[in-house]
């Protein structure tokens, strides 16, 4: 490993803190290294907040004059909700910038890099970029493709099942199971559910801090949307998501105005300022269009989507190749052939079989859980950023 390796390591490190929190921004990273010390760290907390190189560089003061600073993502060169990181850096005579990966945000794309290399400065790129783009995987694909990275959440029995008949299923996976789904919440910009979901189970669909085992400041907490996919309105203001802090999207189908209760456009704040509540409509389909829906979230800046449903909205999920990452969890127990089944798929041959590949594998309390990916996907991470709208709250 080289230095600038050893170095990068350490504000990846950093970068990780913001795992939670940082949302819609990506998750970034900063330590500023003088004669082979580290003078300053820092990283990137919160949206509206200092970026990890202006940490860093506070923490260093007149010690990052020709330092060194190792940043986890091109520092940005353009004035959004904070001034441009490229600047900071200038000012405070660094003498060298290592990069991990570049911003595929429109507004940077390489400008970041420019800036400091026309004011003098050695850019090094692409070091350690392949974990620094997987750190920030979501926000790497909604600003090249506009639409945001999909997970899909389920549970299962031995004997692939996740309720019985009626309808019960708590619990199928154990405590320290259900405690890792919370973390795949928190990490989340939205969480989907539908509407047999809610109906049948009644969620409240939110980040609970104390089953969570995350430890982070209170006001680091945030809650991600929630997106209640309601065709045909069943679902009534009596759910319990509605009683619940945070912000809701109800997607539908644009229906006659004489037949829908819900409001063509505008979001409405709930009483108890819980939270906004805002109605989307799908237009030109009889099912809610959930490609156009996942634009309309990478519109909101949702960077990292969860789907947590029944077996029918994860199915069409998967038939419509929408999903980027499936995380199972497996529990040593058996529901019988008369429960659900996992995800309702339309196959009958065996060349409609759709493949995954395996991504990571291992026991959480007395379950496993499963991570896979697609084995056809189209790199989507890849894809020209010139197609992906701009969103506030980008760094």
């Amino acid at each position: 490993m080289t230095h600038d390796q050893h170095h990068m390591r350490r504000a990846l490190e950093l970068a990780q803190l913001g795992l939670y929190s940082t949302s819609p921004n990506p998750r970034v990273g900063c330590i500023i290294v003088k004669d082979g010390r580290i003078v300053g760290e820092g990283w990137h907390q919160k949206a509206g907040e200092p970026h990890a190189e202006i940490n860093a560089l506070r923490m260093a003061g007149e010690d990052a004059k020709d330092a060194t600073a190792y940043v986890t993502l091109e520092p940005c060169s353009h004035y959004g909700r904070t001034p441009p990181c490229a600047d900071a850096l200038i000012k405070a005579g660094v003498a060298r910038v290592v990069g991990a990966c570049s911003d595929p945000n429109p507004a940077v794309a390489g400008r970041g890099y420019r800036r400091l290399r026309d004011a003098g400065i050695e850019v090094v790129e692409s070091c350690l970029q392949d974990e620094a783009e997987t750190l920030n995987i979501g926000f790497m694909k909604r600003m090249r493709t506009g639409r945001p990275y999909v997970r899909i959440k389920l549970a299962q029995s031995l004997d692939g099942r996740t309720a019985m008949a009626s309808g019960e299923s708590q619990w199928i996976t154990g405590p320290q199971a259900r405690q890792d789904v919370q973390k795949l919440r928190a990490r989340s910009c939205a969480v989907i559910t539908g509407a047999d979901s809610v109906l049948i189970d009644d969620p409240s669909m939110t980040v609970r801090p104390a089953e969570s085992g995350i430890e982070q400041e209170a006001r680091l907490w945030r809650q991600p949307l929630r997106v209640l996919i309601d065709g045909q309105q069943r679902v009534t203001s009596n759910a319990k998501l509605f009683a619940q802090q945070g912000d809701i999207l109800i997607a539908t189908r644009s229906t006659d105005s004489s037949v829908t209760s819900a409001p063509e456009t505008g979001t409405i704040q709930r009483a108890d300022n819980l939270g906004t509540l805002e109605y989307w409509h799908s237009e030109g389909t009889e099912q809610v269009n959930l490609a156009a829906l996942l634009v309309e979230l990478g519109q909101h800046g949702c960077n990292e989507v969860l789907v947590e449903s029944g077996a029918r909205l994860a199915g069409a999920f998967i038939e419509q190749g929408l999903v980027d990452e499936l995380v199972l969890y497996c529990a040593p127990t058996l529901l019988g052939s008369d429960a659900r089944p996992l995800i309702t798929l339309p196959l009958t041959r065996m060349k409609e079989q759709i493949r995954w590949q395996w991504q990571d594998v291992q026991p959480i309390g007395n379950d496993i859980r499963l991570i896979l990916t697609p084995a056809c996907q189209d790199d989507l991470l890849n894809n020209s950023p010139n197609n992906a709208p701009m969103t506030e709250g980008a760094q």
